[in-house]
């Protein structure tokens, strides 16, 4: 059994260290499957995560093995392996991989990274995401369809705010929905609107959904709007999970929500479905001519479109209230005087 083999990815020899490690002991799956799997949805998985930086969970014995998450870049890394310094609240700095290209995405997969969590900020612009993630997080004991529903509806709040919500299953047990934003607000600002768009699909579905933080007031499925503050990582598109079954993270379009099933998308079975679909499930950065088609209709329509959410408190409502920068409310109508316009730093969980 050879300790390495050495693979040449977009023009650059990648050391794979211990290929028949098996790293999935139910399906017996081993290091080098999990990084063929990786060469096969490389475009895609490589969209999920491009120029933002990660950090790197380290399953070094596989997934049954208890992992541990490195912010700073190995001290042996290539000259090609890119990184950016960020700063934490505690006033440290880590350097922090890049991901660009192919080469890059395996040499990170070889560290024994399962699944890539990157950062909703790019390596030129730390302080202002351009993403806000929706994360559905079913309590214990809910089924599937319950999660499935509650992704619709929040489909539904982001189409009715103007914002473009990108779906894909979490790889476990949760629905994540991602929504590119300008880069124009802070993290604290981001995580303010998640918390009103939590709270918005929480009044259409009570029976099935909550924003509560507190876990023994939670029942169904909970929006993690925690998820948008800073130094907080999601599984990206493409990224297997740890899980005995080695399932993935998969990008769907919304006519898949209603009937998909989590089970279904896993190692062996997404390189022919990225083959059969790629570009078309609209994830990453094929995301950009979207944005750019919805930007210019919003401009002809007189709109600024693909923007964070204002958060509007109203004096004889306590909870918050998402409106679109163009001031339609998804109340039916604004402009009364007892409401209080404010700007989203301004709101409070």
């Amino acid at each position: 059994m050879p300790d390495s083999e050495v693979l040449e990815v977009a023009g650059r020899e990648v050391v794979i260290t211990n290929p028949q490690k098996v790293f999935f002991p139910k399906t017996g799956h081993t290091k080098l499957d999990l990084v063929r799997y990786y060469q096969a949805v490389a475009e895609g998985a490589v969209r999920g995560v491009s120029g933002r930086p990660m950090a790197l969970k380290r399953f070094v014995e596989g997934a049954g093995s208890e992992a541990f998450f490195q912010k700073r870049a190995p001290a042996n890394a290539p000259d090609w392996i890119e990184t950016v310094e960020l700063s934490f609240p505690s006033g440290r700095t880590a350097r922090e991989i890049v991901v660009r290209d192919p080469a890059q995405l395996i040499w990170v997969i070889n560290l024994g990274c399962i699944d890539l969590n990157p950062h909703p900020v790019r390596a030129d612009e730390l302080d202002h995401p351009d993403e806000l993630r929706v994360d559905l997080d079913p309590v214990p004991g809910v089924e599937w369809a319950l999660v499935r529903e509650v992704a619709l509806v929040a489909g539904q709040v982001l189409t009715d705010m103007g914002l473009v919500g990108w779906p894909k299953t979490s790889g476990s047990r949760g629905i994540h929905v991602y929504c590119r934003i300008e880069r124009r607000w802070t993290f604290p600002e981001v995580r303010r609107a998640a918390v009103a768009l939590a709270r918005e699909v929480e009044r259409r579905a009570p029976a099935l959904a909550t924003s509560k933080w507190w876990k023994e007031e939670r029942h169904g499925v909970f929006l993690d709007y925690n998820q948008n503050a800073k130094d907080r990582t999601i599984a990206s598109a493409y990224s297997i999970r740890p899980t005995p079954d080695a399932r993935v993270s998969t990008p769907l379009r919304w006519e898949e929500v209603a009937d998909c099933e989590a089970t279904a998308f896993t190692i062996d079975t997404v390189p022919a479905r990225f083959a059969a679909l790629g570009r078309r499930t609209g994830h990453g950065g094929a995301l950009g001519a979207v944005v750019q088609r919805r930007s210019a209709a919003a401009a002809a329509a007189g709109r600024r479109d693909l923007e964070v959410p204002v958060v509007r408190l109203r004096a004889d409502r306590p909870e918050a209230e998402l409106v679109d920068r163009a001031g339609s409310s998804m109340y039916g109508g604004v402009g009364r005087r007892e409401e209080l316009d404010i700007d989203a730093r301004q709101v409070r969980r």
